[in-house]
């Protein structure tokens, strides 16, 4: 009969121990989950950013080109970086700077759009690296 108990006892333990291993493990796959879909969001808009910036010094395109028009990608990649671990969040406030200090010099200026698009570069180094390393 004690055998009985202890064997019951046993797996009481190991039934507790798999359910709390499993919330567990569901928590950490939603939290990689919602990170992967933010930074494929600021890839897409990173990417998009990049065309505004081309298409300011390459074509001297006032609708594609449009400074105000990338910063509505500013603006919305700023916002979900802020759901990256670091050094996302850094790397995009950078973006955000240099975007700021160069949107009006685009159409002109071969070093503004340099220095815009080597920071969208960084940027994504930064989001992929994120992404690459969840579990």
């Amino acid at each position: 009969m004690q055998l009985h108990n202890v064997i019951s006892i046993f797996s009481l333990l190991i039934i507790f121990s798999a359910f709390v291993f499993t919330a567990w493990r569901s928590e950490i796959s939603e939290k990689n989950q919602n990170l992967r879909v933010a930074g494929i969001e600021i890839l897409k808009n990173l990417g998009q950013l990049q065309i505004v910036v081309n298409y300011a010094y390459f074509q001297s395109d006032n609708m594609l080109g449009n400074p105000f028009l990338g910063w509505g990608y500013v603006a919305l990649v700023s916002d979900l970086s802020e759901l990256m671990p670091e050094p996302v969040p850094k790397t995009i406030q950078k973006l955000v700077t240099v975007w700021g200090e160069e949107a009006n010099n685009l159409k002109t200026s071969e070093e503004a759009a340099n220095r815009v698009s080597m920071q969208v570069d960084a940027s994504r180094e930064e989001v992929l690296k994120s992404i690459r390393s969840l579990q």
